[in-house]
């Protein structure tokens, strides 16, 4: 192929290249399939994207008990943001 490449280096870059060409279509199979809805492929559409969050109660390791000054200062800084 190349006078200036080794046999190991054209095979190399033959898989590089079939590689490369795998990603592409399958790049362009996933967008088109995103683009245009089937209706037969709606069984995942139920399936929230984010899921929902628990109840306050939910976990020990998911609730931190603020102290007076820290809820003060988070309620400031939700302040300052909401100016923005």
């Amino acid at each position: 192929m190349f006078p200036s490449l080794s046999p190991a280096q054209e095979i190399g870059l033959a898989v590089l290249l079939v590689a490369a060409l795998v990603w592409v279509l399958g790049l362009g199979h996933m967008l088109r399939d995103s683009r245009f809805h089937h209706p037969e492929h709606s069984a995942h559409n139920g399936l929230p994207a984010i899921p929902a969050q628990r109840g306050a109660g939910a976990h020990p390791m998911e609730s931190v008990e603020l102290t007076e000054a820290e809820e003060q200062a988070f309620a400031g800084l939700i302040r300052r943001i909401a100016l923005h």
